[in-house]
C-alpha cells in the first residue's frame, strides 16, 4: 500500500509499490535494518519516462504499507546511478561506521556521463549511510571496481561464509556479453576477480541484475543448493523483458549449473520453455532478493513492467509499479530442486472473505458471480478438476454489461481470461480483450506455460490490483505477472467451462 498521496488514482495500485511521482524501474538494494525492510528502486525524480537515474527509496514494516522518502543517490554532472544492492557491514568491514553503530553500504554502478573522466564507462562505486539509510554519502574513492567496460554493471553483493572463507561476494554482469562475473572483497573496497558464468541458457538479449542465494531443499539443511537469477531483456520468454534461473552448487570462487540446457550464445527459441523461468508473463522483470532477513527466508521483488512497452504504459504523472513480494523457496518436482514461489499476502489480516463456494459441477460457457464479489482489488483462490471439459477457468476484471451472456467466446467483451487447457496441459493469461491495449502494438498478449495437474487438479492464487494481476499455480510452482488496463467499471468475475465434466472443487473471494 502506498502511503503517500494518490496521483491519477485510475490504475494507482493498493498493494504494490508505486513512486507517487514520475518514473520508477528496477529494485536497487533491498534490505533489511532494525525491523525495516528498504526498497531502493532507479528513480527519474524529473519525469515519467526513463533518464535521470538516481536512486529512490521506500521503507515499510510488514512489504506492504511502504513510505516513500527523498531520494536517496541523486545522479549529478558526472554519473547517473544504475542499479545495484545494499548491505548491512555489521563488521564494519568498510569502516564508514564504527562497531556500535555499522553502517548500511549501497554498492551501484556508476553509468558515467559526458562530464567525466570516465565518459562512457561502467563501474561500481560505494555510498554509505550511518543514519540507517536516511542519508547517504558517496564514497571519495569511487569508483571502486572498473573493469574499463561500457556494460558491466548491476552489482548484487552478500556475505559468504563457507569452506573457502569469509568475504564479500559481488555478482555483477557483462551485460552485452551475457556473463555474470564474480568478484570477492574483505571490505568493500578492494576487489579481486573469482569467476565467470554464461552465456548459458536465454540469451536472446543482455543480461542484467543478477543474484545469487542459497536454499535448501524442502527445508532439509544438510541439502543446500545455490540458485543464481539472471534477467535479461529482450529475450524473455513471454517477449520482451524476463528472468530466468540456474540451480547449482557454489565453492565461494565458481557457480556451477545443474540446469544449463544449451550454452549456445545464440538463442535457441526451440528450448525456451526447458529453462528455468521466474516467471511466464510479460511484467516480473529486474528481480532481485533482499539481504540481512534475520529468520533466512529468501524474499524478492520484482518490476511489475517491460522494457518493450514501460514508457507508454497509461498511467498520469507516475509510471511502473513493483510487484508483491514473494518468498522463494526449493522444493523436490520429478526428483530434482525447482524454485517454487509465494506472495506475502496482502490481505492476510487485512481482508475480509465475502465469497466461498464448494465442490460443484460446472455448467458449459460463463456463470456470473454475484455482484457483491466483484472488484478491482482481491485475492482469488480457485481449484478445478477440468475432467474432459476443456479449458476452465475464471474471467477477470468483466464488463458489467456483458455479464447477461453465458458465451466464453463472446467478442468485444472487456475481460482478462485466466484459463486451464487439459488437452494442452497450459495454463494461460488472456490480456487483449483487457480494456486499454491500444497503447503499444505487443501490450495485446496470451502468456502460457505448462503445468501438471496434481491429483487431476489445478489450484490457483490470484492477486488482482487496478492495474495487474500477478497468479501462483500449483502452490508457487509456476507463476504469471501481467499488467492490466481494465475500466474501473469492469469488475465482474466469472467461472469459466468451455465443455461438460468440469468440477469446481473450492472457490474464495477476498476484499
Amino acid at each position: 500500500m502506498n502511503t503517500t498521496a494518490d496521483l491519477d488514482c485510475r490504475y494507482r495500485p493498493k498493494w504494490h509499490y508505486s513512486a507517487q511521482r514520475n518514473w520508477l524501474n528496477d529494485p536497487n538494494g533491498l534490505v533489511y535494518s532494525n525491523g525495516v525492510y528498504h526498497l531502493f528502486y532507479q528513480h527519474n525524480p524529473d519525469g515519467d519516462t526513463w533518464g535521470n537515474m538516481s536512486w529512490g527509496h521506500a521503507t515499510s514494516a510488514d512489504l506492504h504499507h511502504w513510505a516513500e522518502h527523498p531520494v536517496a543517490i541523486p545522479c549529478d554532472e558526472q554519473e547517473s546511478i544504475y542499479s545495484g544492492s545494499a548491505v548491512v557491514d555489521v563488521h564494519n568491514t568498510s569502516g564508514f561506521g564504527t562497531p556500535d553503530n555499522p553502517p548500511l553500504v549501497a554498492i551501484y554502478t556508476s553509468a558515467y556521463t559526458s562530464g567525466s573522466p570516465l565518459a562512457g564507462l561502467q563501474a561500481q562505486s560505494l555510498a554509505y549511510s550511518t543514519d540507517d539509510g536516511t542519508t547517504w554519502m558517496k564514497y571519495s574513492g569511487n569508483p571502486v571496481l572498473d573493469r574499463t567496460s561500457a556494460d558491466f554493471r548491476d552489482p548484487k553483493v552478500f556475505w559468504y561464509d563457507g569452506d573457502a572463507g569469509s568475504y564479500w561476494v559481488m555478482v555483477a554482469v557483462e551485460a552485452a556479453r551475457r556473463e555474470v562475473v564474480l568478484y570477492s572483497s574483505p571490505d568493500l573496497l578492494s576487489w579481486e576477480y573469482l569467476s565467470t558464468f554464461g552465456p548459458a541458457n536465454a540469451t536472446g538479449g543482455v543480461w542484467e541484475c543478477p543474484d545469487l542465494f542459497e536454499l535448501p531443499v524442502d527445508g532439509d539443511a544438510s541439502n543446500t543448493r545455490w540458485v543464481l537469477v539472471v534477467n535479461l531483456s529482450p529475450g524473455g520468454i513471454a517477449g520482451g523483458s524476463g528472468g530466468q534461473y540456474f540451480i547449482g552448487t557454489f565453492d565461494g570462487v565458481t557457480f556451477h549449473s545443474e540446469t544449463t540446457v544449451t550454452e549456445s550464445v545464440q538463442a535457441d527459441d526451440t528450448r525456451m520453455a526447458d529453462y528455468s523461468w521466474l516467471d511466464w508473463g510479460r511484467d516480473y522483470y529486474a528481480a532481485v532478493s533482499f539481504n540481512n532477513i534475520p529468520d533466512g527466508r529468501r524474499l524478492m521483488i520484482g518490476w511489475m513492467n517491460n522494457w518493450q512497452y514501460a514508457a507508454a504504459t497509461p498511467s498520469d504523472g507516475w509510471r511502473s509499479a513493483m510487484s508483491l513480494a514473494r518468498e522463494v523457496k526449493l522444493v523436490s518436482r520429478s526428483g530434482r530442486p525447482v524454485l517454487v514461489q509465494e506472495a506475502i499476502d496482502p490481505f492476510e489480516g487485512h481482508g475480509t472473505e465475502n465469497l466461498t463456494l464448494g465442490r460443484q459441477r460446472l455448467n458449459p460457457g460463463l456463470t456470473w458471480l454475484p455482484d457483491d464479489v466483484s472488484g478491482e482489488i482481491l485475492r482469488i483462490d480457485a481449484e478445478f478438476e477440468p475432467g474432459p471439459a476443456g479449458r476452465v477457468g475464471i474471467v477477470l476484471r468483466g464488463d458489467p454489461q456483458r455479464k447477461a451472456g453465458s458465451d466464453v467466446s463472446s467478442a468485444g467483451a472487456e475481460r482478462t481470461v485466466l484459463a486451464y487447457d487439459s488437452a494442452t496441459g497450459e495454463l494461460s493469461l488472456d490480456r487483449t480483450e483487457s480494456g486499454n491495449v491500444g497503447f503499444h502494438k505487443t501490450f495485446p498478449s496470451v502468456e502460457r506455460v505448462a503445468v501438471p495437474l496434481e491429483d487431476g487438479r489445478i489450484r490457483l492464487r490470484m492477486f488482482l490490483d487496478r492495474c495487474s494481476v500477478e497468479v501462483f499455480a500449483q502452490d508457487g510452482t509456476a507463476t504469471i505477472t501481467d499488467q492490466i488496463f481494465p475500466a474501473d467499471t469492469s469488475t465482474a468475475l466469472a467461472l469459466l467451462a468451455e465443455g461438460e465434466g468440469a468440477t469446481l472443487v473450492s472457490f474464495t473471494v477476498v476484499h
